[in-house]
């Protein structure tokens, strides 16, 4: 009989000027954070934290944060100019193939943990799979696989429609026989479907609450894309955990957030995933259907946040060049015109979004007891957002990846 044994990993220890721990408070001055594996073991002030034989990294000069959460992403969209008809180009191995060059994209940008809201094939669940079986270039998925829409409604092209009570029951129990981890439900039209209306609802209340209930005795939270008004308001009206996008979008304009309607998604506490994150890109803009809107978004927006909901940022990451996979980090400059501090800008990221899309027990967090994702960047990015694109080092869970996007 013989025995094969393994070196133990060593303790790696990160120190740095200063450090955000993702839950909003102030900075801690000289951390000394400490690594076992992919799992963060204690975080404390000064050198005296640092164990005997640790490896320790010295990062003078930096900040330490949470690896961010982006709540909305498409991995199985290239950020192309056209990813619908490249995605329709691949078949599932390649398209496979490139939503972990999109994943690992985002990774490398500092984006350690995404929420995949609408893939083919379930393929975002392969790509689950892939890094929590050890892949440290991709980032933590919690995927929706494919969303749940009318025939030719918003996405169809996906791959599954539902309509009625009993189609919708069995399109939520069939997502849980596959193992999703939510359920994503497209309450109004969108923007990248043929003849589909983004203003217009396609469920009505009673059928989105049959998606709520079913799914919620599966242990799973539902949330909706929604952007025209009434899709809004049915959704909130059936109990869905957390709304993409909420735009209040009509067919020229944006409506004013109807009275009351803010009462019932705070005192329900459902999430307001808001689509921020925009990066330039030559010869590529934000359409002037959009651009036109965002002053307006932006004041609705504000009145979310002052009203006391939660607010996380759910980039749509992959739907446009000006989407890279790696783009949650342009939204945080952008969340200041909504009244958002730095700090705060920095929770919406990280801790607040690990907690939304139910990884608020090990995402978005430094300290004792979470997945070891940390980014470090030059200056303060609580004082100055912008400082978030400087970034010097990104840890997957405990690994140190070999290059960042700098973009």
């Amino acid at each position: 009989m013989t025995t094969q044994t393994f070196a133990r990993p060593r303790l790696l220890v990160l120190r740095a000027r200063c450090l955000f721990d993702g839950g909003g408070g102030p900075l801690l001055d000289d951390p000394s954070v400490v690594v076992d594996g992919g799992r963060i073991v204690s975080v404390a002030q000064g050198p005296a934290g640092v164990p005997d034989g640790a490896d320790v990294v010295d990062l003078p000069g930096a900040t330490l944060l949470p690896g961010l959460v982006d709540s909305h992403v498409h991995l199985a969209f290239d950020a192309s100019a056209r990813p619908v008809t490249r995605l329709g180009e691949r078949d599932d191995a390649a398209a496979y193939a490139a939503m972990c060059t999109a994943a690992r994209a985002a990774a490398a940008g500092g984006v350690t943990t995404v929420r995949d809201l609408g893939d083919r094939g379930y393929l975002a669940l392969r790509v689950r799979a892939a890094a929590r079986g050890g892949d440290h270039t991709l980032p933590d998925v919690v995927a929706a696989g494919v969303p749940i829409t009318t025939p030719g409604g918003h996405c169809h092209f996906l791959g599954e429609t539902a309509t009625g009570a009993a189609d919708l029951r069995a399109a939520v129990r069939a997502r849980a026989d596959r193992g999703v981890d939510v359920i994503k439900v497209m309450a109004s039209g969108g923007h990248m479907t043929a003849g589909s209306r983004p203003e217009q609802a396609q469920y009505s209340v009673d059928e989105l609450r049959v998606v709520v209930e079913q799914a919620h005795g599966f242990g799973l939270r539902v949330t909706a894309h929604a952007h025209g008004t009434s899709a809004i308001v049915a959704a909130a009206e059936a109990g869905v955990d957390s709304l993409e996008h909420a735009t209040f979008m009509t067919a020229d304009s944006v409506d004013e957030i109807p009275d009351g309607l803010l009462d019932t998604i705070v005192s329900r506490g459902i999430a307001l995933s808001l689509t921020f994150g925009t990066r330039p890109v030559d010869g590529h803009a934000v359409p002037p259907s959009i651009a036109t809107r965002m002053p307006q978004f932006i004041a609705n927006a504000a009145r979310m946040r002052a009203a006391g909901a939660r607010i996380v940022i759910g980039t749509d990451a992959g739907i446009a060049p000006v989407k890279p996979h790696f783009v949650l980090r342009h939204a945080v400059p952008e969340l200041a015109p909504l009244g958002m501090s730095g700090a705060e800008a920095l929770h919406a990221v990280t801790a607040r979004a690990a907690e939304v899309i139910g990884l608020g027990h090990r995402k978005g967090r430094i300290a004792a007891g979470y997945d070891a994702d940390i980014l470090a960047v030059a200056g303060n990015p609580v004082a100055e957002p912008a400082a978030i694109h400087r970034l010097l080092a990104v840890y997957v869970r405990g690994v140190r990846l070999a290059a960042h996007h700098a973009g």
